[in-house]
This record gives structure tokens, sequence and C-alpha cells, in this order.
């Protein structure tokens, strides 16, 4: 180290110039951070060069704990992108509504969700965090949350084994050896584990929240199998989640995804969706806009019905794998694409999963028989076929727009992640009868029953009112003689919670 703080005592020097220290020292001080202590780093890091950092985790395991600055440069960005989280702050941080709350959350260790993370914080909310996917987390983002403080275990690149390791260690991270009281899970492998291997820690649990269409029908599951053992959010059916995040998040991060990884001339192709529900919906505009020609399959009458009066041919996978180049699943179901489908396909037809697990597409059949697997770069292999043809494969079957790109833009998720805070807030105060009185916002939401809940209207209508200035909307307010006509409350909520927008 004494080398290094020669260097920065130099760079304090009169006579070395700015341009010289931003363009050659600073550069090769970051590159030291790979070969220096824990210790050490803390030490560089308190000086001039990372000045809005503190003191990391003493658990964690990232990639490179010197994208710090980087990931905390991009978390300020998309703050500016992420108004809902910014209001809530803003709303409730002198409150302090999460105080004494442990969340152990498992969610896309993306620059988004590093908001969200700190809000929590901001919130009184002591938070560990792993990813959800072995491929979705920006390492740079990771190192952020890491040197502020919070114990992260996330990478981009788990192997199988990694990422259940990751799970494991955010238990455990907790100071003074505490158990998680909340959950924050995305795709269920989290409150599975837990569920499974320490029911202990669900004793004093307040509840989970869960993100996806996955999760949701996992955690379904378990309350028809009388498994769960704390109450749950289902956040995904808010509709300012599934109709904003589903939709819109995946009709622009789709596109991004496949065309980072083959920059592929998706005009004229013909590109099969399989699934018609939000997801699907979304990615089936965007690729038309595109100017692709889209076949969809579905399961669900109502949904293929949909499909067909947009303008959708509507077939069976079985019909689809011959026409198709560009394949995507957006499901949550296995064995969307299997053996016989590859089979089918022209000569490099592109198979992706915008879904959420890899089992949409028979991947490990893929591996098992294809002839020869040649990885064109990250997250891009072809494989070549019994049949002489290749078919490209996208992040090795899992989340396309995460794996090939950095997933659903800000806006978009700030809306998602504005909900799940919610949904932490209302688990957690669910007892807490003065602060429900207190929030007009919060009166319906507790005491919870071990089921599986959704968020009031009155939030779902809260969320997207704290985005509304952002796009520059201005609401119309009802009279006091609409209002007592149509028998609803000036200030909300406007539908029934059995409305479908």
């Amino acid at each position: 180290m004494l080398g290094l703080e020669k260097l920065k005592i130099f760079t304090r020097s009169s006579r070395f110039q700015q341009s010289y220290r931003k363009k050659v020292l600073t550069p090769f001080i970051n590159n030291c951070y790979h070969c220096i202590s824990q210790r050490d780093f803390t030490l560089i890091e308190s000086t001039r060069f990372y000045p809005t950092m503190s003191a990391p985790a003493q658990n964690y395991k990232v990639a490179d704990i010197s994208l710090a600055a980087f990931g905390r440069k991009e978390i300020e960005l998309s703050e500016h992108e992420m108004p809902g989280l910014m209001a809530i702050r803003k709303a409730y941080a002198a409150e302090q509504p999460l105080k004494g709350a442990r969340i152990a959350g498992c969610l896309h260790m993306t620059i988004q969700t590093a908001v969200l993370i700190e809000t929590l914080v901001a919130l009184g909310a002591e938070v560990t965090w792993s990813s959800c996917n072995i491929y979705s987390t920006q390492d740079h983002a990771a190192a952020a949350i890491a040197a502020s403080g919070v114990p992260v275990f996330a990478w981009k690149g788990e192997t199988e084994e990694e990422y259940m390791w990751c799970i494991k260690q955010q238990l455990f991270a907790f100071k003074d050896n505490q158990k998680l009281n909340l959950i924050l899970d995305d795709g269920g492998d989290l409150t599975s584990y837990v569920h499974e291997n320490h029911p202990e820690m669900l004793e004093n649990c307040f509840g989970l929240s869960e993100e996806t269409t996955t999760g949701v029908h996992h955690l379904y599951r378990m309350v028809r199998e009388n498994k769960l053992k704390v109450p749950a959010i289902n956040v995904n059916d808010s509709v300012t989640k599934s109709k904003f995040d589903n939709l819109y998040g995946c009709r622009e991060s789709l596109i991004d995804g496949i065309k980072r990884a083959t920059d592929v001339m998706l005009a004229g192709k013909v590109a099969v969706v399989a699934g018609y529900g939000d997801v699907g919906k979304g990615c089936s505009t965007a690729l038309r806009n595109m100017g692709a020609r889209v076949i969809v399959t579905e399961v669900d009458p109502i949904n293929a019905l949909q499909a067909a009066m947009e303008g959708y041919q509507v077939l069976t996978m079985d019909e689809a794998a011959s026409q198709g180049q560009v394949f995507v699943t957006t499901t949550g179901c296995r064995d969307i694409i299997t053996g016989e489908h590859f089979l089918k396909m022209p000569q490099d037809a592109i198979v992706c999963n915008i879904g959420h697990f890899d089992i949409e597409i028979d991947v490990a059949w893929l591996k098992q028989n294809a002839k020869e697997c040649v990885n064109i770069k990250p997250q891009v292999d072809r494989y070549l076929l019994s049949t002489g043809k290749h078919v490209i494969l996208l992040a090795n079957g899992r989340l396309v727009n995460l794996g090939c790109a950095t997933g659903h833009s800000s806006f978009v998720m700030s809306c998602s992640f504005s909900n799940q805070v919610l949904a932490q807030i209302a688990l957690f105060k669910a007892n807490d009868k003065a602060f429900r009185e207190k929030h007009v916002e919060f009166q319906k939401t507790g005491p919870f029953s071990l089921d599986v809940h959704v968020l009031p209207k009155i939030l779902d209508e809260a969320v997207a009112k704290f985005h509304l200035g952002k796009l520059g909307v201005q609401l119309t307010k009802l009279t006091d003689v609409q209002s007592e006509y149509l028998g609803i409350p000036q200030e909300g909520p406007y539908k029934a919670d059995h409305y479908r927008y």
C-alpha cells in the first residue's frame, strides 16, 4: 500500500495537473483495486476519487468492488427516472415506517433495483440482497450497493451452485446474527428455500411480497397445499405492475436484448411469440412495430381470441416451428419449445425467453443432442443440430432482456418497485392500527390472513399518481355532482377491485 499512498499524496500537489490525474492515475489506481485487501479498499475509498462512497458491507460477494463509483453515477441518473420511489422516500422517510424491518431480497441486481434497495434503507429497513437470475446482475450496481454498506451476494454469470450459495449467504448477513422478518422475492426461489430449509426464520416473519407471474403461481400452489407459512402480497397483479412493467417494459427491453445479442434485422422476419398475456402482448406489439410478421401460440381461448382480433395468426408451436425465424417464450410454463420443435426450425432461427425460468425452452435437450455448440459471444450460442441446421440460443434460455441487455427502463420499474415498497410497509405495519389510521392509503392493508393478497386499489392509484407529473399529465377532477352521481369519492379509488383495465 505504500506506493499507492505516495501516489495519492503526489496527486494532491500543485505540480500535478488535474488532467493528468484524470487520464492516467485514476485508471491506474482503479486497476490496483483488483489485488488489494478489503481493508485497503476502504482506505482508498475515503479519498477524493470516491467521495460519495461509505465503507463496504462486511459481508458481500460481488464481481468487482472497484465498479462502485461507476454504479453510483448510474444510480443517481436512474433516480431522476424513478419518480415513484423518490416520492415514497419524500412522503415516508421522516417517519421511518420500516425501522426494525429486516428484509431479505432476491430480485435482479440491476441499477433500478439499487434505487429500490436504497429506498427501503431510507425508510429504515436493514436489507440483504441476492439476484434471482444467474445472468441478470449488473456488476457495477452490485458493487455500488455493497459499497454503501448493504450485504449483496450477486454477480453476472453465476453457476447454479453459486446462485444458491448467494441466497443462503444473505439469510445470515443481518447485523447481530438476527433473522429476517420480511421477504421480497422475484420468482419464488428465496421463498421456497426458506420454507423448505429454514422454517424457523418464518416464526417472526411479517410476510413476503412477490414480483412475478411465475412466483405468484407458486404462492397460490403453496396455499392449496397448505405450505405457505406467512402472509403474501401478490405485487405482480397490481395494475401498475402487470399492465406497465409486463406490457410496456417488455415492449422495449425485448427488442433491446435481441438487437444487442444478434444485430439481426427484424423487419420482414417471422416471429413466434409463445403466450399472449401481458408480457406476450408487449412482445408481439414490439416485434410487429419492428416490421416482423407475428405468430402467437396460446392455450387460453380468451387470450387467443384477443390475439386473433389484434390481427395475429394463432397457431400451435408444432405448426409454427417450421415457419418462425425468431422465437420468444413468455409463458412462465415449461416445455414450450422442445426438441421436436428445434428440429423443425429453419437455419439460424433465434430462440429466446422472456418469461422467467429457463425451463420454457428445453435447453437440456439442446445441449445433449446438438452435434456442436459454438459460443459467439457472452449469452449467444449457436448449436448445430442433426438436421444440419443451426439454432441460435440467447441467454442460455434465461431472460433475454436481462441476460443480453439491461432489462426494463427505469421509469416502468419505478411503477413495479413502488408497489414492492408499499407492500413491504403494508406487511410490516399490518398490526399498527395508529399508522393505518394516520395514513388513509393503508387503512385496508391489514391485518393479513395466511393467504395471498393484492394491494388495495387506493395504493395502486397512488402509484400511478406518483408518475403522472414526470409525463406532464394533468388529471381531471370529479365535481361534487359527478362524484355523487357515480358514487365515487373525488379522491378515489375510482374503480372497483374487480375492474379490468
